[in-house]
């Protein structure tokens, strides 16, 4: 028997089963720390279930940050310097990963609260997370205001990458996700292993 919510049930429920289901509607969904820095040198780590693909050519990410109605620490240090990293969520570090949606001050590092190491390279202006298997460097392109919620979409620009060798498919152009460990998550609290079950080919009518 199908259970059945209507949009009037949803929206009566208490706010945090309400979030949490609707949270939960679009499946798995990637896990990301984002790190940035701002102009005086106090960096900011936090985890992101809403980073997307926009684009290849150019190469483009995207993700949603929520209304900056109070501080948005991660957006803010994005306007003011331009450039941020999106670091893979893997098991080796997804919980200390969770933590950081904690609400820490402007003046407390997350990378330092929950033990995770900001790694500086080859110039790049933001920190990357050295535990992660896949890192990825980006420059801000847009910053586009989503009316109906107040939301925010990101949108930033590849300009480099970090993995290890052994992960990526050079025949195929992919990164072995389950190679490296990567986690899925679902809703607000869960984390999920992954495994390939088949590769298809490009589909032709």
């Amino acid at each position: 028997m199908l259970a059945h919510f209507t949009n009037r049930q949803i929206s009566e429920m208490e706010k945090r089963k309400r979030t949490a289901l609707i949270n939960s509607l679009s499946g798995f969904k990637s896990l990301n720390l984002i790190g940035t820095v701002n102009k005086t040198g106090q960096t900011n780590l936090a985890i992101f279930n809403s980073v997307i693909h926009l684009g290849a050519d150019p190469a483009l990410m995207g993700f949603i940050s929520r209304p900056d109605s109070v501080e948005r620490h991660t957006l803010e240090n994005i306007k003011e310097i331009g450039y941020y990293t999106i670091n893979h969520v893997n098991t080796d570090i997804f919980e200390k990963a969770h933590q950081t949606s904690a609400r820490y001050k402007r003046e407390e590092s997350e990378f330092d609260a929950v033990s995770l190491k900001a790694d500086y390279k080859n110039e790049f202006l933001a920190p990357y997370v050295r535990e992660s298997n896949i890192q990825i460097g980006l420059q801000l392109k847009d910053i586009i205001p989503i009316q109906i919620n107040n939301t925010i979409l990101v949108v930033g620009e590849v300009v480099e990458l970090y993995f290890p060798h052994e992960i990526w498919d050079d025949d195929r152009g992919v990164f072995d996700i389950e190679k490296a460990g990567i986690v899925a998550g679902s809703s607000l609290d869960g984390y999920h292993s992954t495994q390939l079950i088949k590769r298809m080919k490009y589909a032709k009518p």
